[in-house]
């Protein structure tokens, strides 16, 4: 069995695109919302839209292990996506995506990450045929907490998470 894994999370956040955008571009910033970021660190500033800008995260996970990987910004749509290469104990692309919700009036927004990785850990590769659903449900809790640090950030009710 592979260690390539494709994650998909889907949040709705009753906030306006604009201020969940915000949020979620400043990564250096995750460690104080986001429980699963023990630490971002900045290697290389981007370019004016933030392209190039290369990180450093360290993650922990609801398991006994943590993550380490340099993410680099390879493309950036305001207020749209932003996608980014990683390289490290995980390898591969990740993408948000956002989209404006109106419900019923007020604003909403619809977040989607995408996450197509690989783990590069030895340990990792040999026990993906039997950890696999481990490893899945880990993700979902990391991403869940991020949904909860989300809400608390912006201050508003998680609609959905998916």
């Amino acid at each position: 069995m592979s260690s390539r894994y494709s994650f998909v999370t889907r949040w709705e956040v009753d906030a306006p695109l604009p201020a969940v955008y915000d949020v979620i571009a400043r990564p250096l910033d995750w460690p104080q919302w986001w429980r699963a970021v023990a630490r971002v660190v900045e290697l290389a500033p981007g370019d004016a839209d933030g392209v190039g800008h290369l990180l450093r995260f360290t993650w922990r996970t609801r398991l006994p292990y943590g993550l380490t990987f340099d993410m680099r910004t390879t493309r950036v749509a305001r207020h749209r996506s932003i996608e980014g290469e990683a390289e490290g104990d995980l390898r591969g692309v990740g993408r948000w995506t956002f989209e404006p919700v109106d419900a019923a009036g007020r604003p909403r927004t619809r977040v989607r990450y995408d996450w197509t990785v690989e783990t590069t850990r030895r340990w990792m590769q040999l026990v993906a045929p039997v950890a696999r659903p481990v490893f899945e449900w880990n993700h979902d809790v990391v991403m869940r907490w991020g949904l909860d640090g989300l809400r608390a950030r912006l201050g508003v009710a998680a609609v959905a998470a998916a």
